[in-house]
């Protein structure tokens, strides 16, 4: 049980870690953990069954930025584990990976906030300094500290056994649970205005306001609101391009002599005009 404790807690440290290192690589999907926790627990079929069936559970779940609803490499690393033991397939880990992956997204979020958030100061005055090195050895420092608190999630699941776990997730009271989905349904929110916060600029709001009444009022699905984003970047991106072209003409051009008349002999240029 030590074993598949320290194995499991480390493939969540390397690929739910390493994923959000490396720029979101998808190492952290069911479909890459299930295999991977199966093939280290001697179990490769089931990691593989549970794995593609976990993926089709949380296909749809992308955290990016605020809007966080799961986190389905530990739900899928602990289910996969807990369905290997007890002998089970997706009836045994469904129940384990649902409730595991909402409350997974939630403890690393507090985690996040409470490591790393409060060297954001100390971020912004090592980057004033120019000093580098301090820069990069402690964001990876943190990193490192804030991946090792979260594997610590799966080492304990997994001492205590799978039973344990289901139980304690059960005594959770729904007060709690109803809160911490409120929240969860508030972030979004909150990562789009600090999107907006950074990329707004006025004569292009214009495009914000129609996407929202786009989807709001017209109910247009969101692939197609996307096709006229990208419809609208385009036509843009060619009318910019074209004026730029327009403009390096005209500063290319040479300037114009003209003669003055016989009497005067004056020569006057474009810019002296």
């Amino acid at each position: 049980m030590l074993y598949q404790a320290i194995v499991v807690s480390l493939v969540v440290f390397l690929t739910v870690g390493g994923q959000e290192l490396l720029g979101f690589t998808q190492l952290g999907r069911p479909i890459v953990i299930g295999p991977l926790v199966g093939l280290l627990l001697g179990d490769v079929q089931t990691g593989l069954l549970l794995g593609a069936s976990l993926e089709t559970i949380f296909m749809g779940v992308v955290n990016i930025g605020g809007a966080m609803a799961a986190e389905p490499g530990l739900a899928s690393a602990l289910a996969v584990t807990f369905a290997i033991n007890m002998g089970g397939g997706l009836g045994v880990a469904l129940p384990i990976a649902i409730p595991l992956g909402i409350i997974g997204v939630e403890v690393k979020t507090l985690i996040y906030v409470l490591v790393v958030g409060p060297f954001a100061g100390v971020f912004d005055r090592l980057a004033a300094n120019g000093q580098q090195k301090k820069y990069t050895g402690l964001h990876f420092g943190l990193w490192t500290l804030q991946w090792f608190l979260y594997s610590l999630i799966p080492f304990f699941a997994i001492l205590v056994g799978s039973k344990a776990t289901q139980n304690a997730i059960n005594m959770i009271p729904d007060t709690i649970i109803n809160g911490l989905s409120v929240a969860g349904n508030l972030l979004p929110a909150v990562g789009m205005a600090m999107l907006m916060k950074i990329l707004w600029e006025n004569n292009i709001s214009v495009y914000y306001f129609l996407g929202f009444l786009i989807v709001a009022y017209f109910k247009v699905p969101l692939i197609a609101v996307a096709v006229m984003a990208i419809v609208i970047g385009v036509v843009s991106a060619q009318n910019d391009f074209r004026i730029h072209k327009i403009e390096k003409k005209a500063e290319e051009r040479p300037a114009v002599v003209t003669t003055g008349s016989s009497t005067g002999g004056q020569v006057e240029s474009d810019d002296e005009q």
